[in-house]
């Protein structure tokens, strides 16, 4: 195993360790709220700008390292620590600065949050941290890791989550939901995602 895989297991089993531990009870029922449809952008996030009626200012940006994205006619733009409407905001503002349009009109649609992390851990084809999407779910996330393996106890599958600064624990019946028994689990940044293996 390279340095690199050997720092990726420790770092997992830490997360695991201080999130996951069966001290902490579990939720009888899942929470109803998903990830933040407004949430701050950083680097690696992927948003679609529309400005209204001018297809060649329209396009997906993905957020450089130095916080910022290079936009048609204005160039660069800070936006990161924005909300997508802030953003829309400081486009529209920048175009109508200069001058380059009288009115726009800016949407601001994010694809995916690479800066905001979920973790999946457990009997996934491959664990690790995947980046968020807007209205992920954890069988969204589960598939994004390759599916269950084939001595998964899906069913016993658990969402470690800090709500309000306290930990708790939620199960999710992931056979359930894919037989259509139960509704899917909307997912927040930093929840962490864990498939235990069936005992034989």
């Amino acid at each position: 195993m390279t340095g690199v895989g050997r720092t990726s297991v420790l770092l997992l089993l830490g997360l695991f360790t201080t999130f996951g531990c069966a001290s902490t009870p579990i939720s009888p029922e899942a929470p109803r709220a998903g990830v933040e449809d407004d949430a701050m952008l950083g680097p690696g996030d992927v948003f679609e700008v529309s400005v209204y009626g001018e297809k060649e200012l329209s396009g997906k940006h993905r957020i450089a390292e130095d916080g910022s994205i290079g936009f048609p006619l204005v160039g660069k733009v800070p936006v990161a620590g924005k909300t997508p409407s802030e953003v829309a905001a400081t486009l529209q503002a920048k175009l109508k600065e200069g001058q380059i349009l009288k009115e726009p009109y800016v949407q601001v649609f994010v694809l995916e949050q690479v800066s905001k992390r979920i973790i999946v851990m457990g009997a996934v084809s491959k664990p690790g941290a995947i980046g968020v999407i807007p209205g992920i779910t954890v069988m969204q996330a589960i598939s994004s890791s390759g599916g269950l393996t084939e001595v998964a106890a899906g069913d016993s599958t658990v969402v470690t989550r800090r709500v309000q600064g306290e930990l708790k624990r939620f199960k999710v019946p992931v056979k359930s939901i894919v037989e259509g028994r139960a509704e899917d689990f909307p997912l927040q940044s930093g929840d962490i995602i864990f498939v235990p293996e069936r005992v034989f």
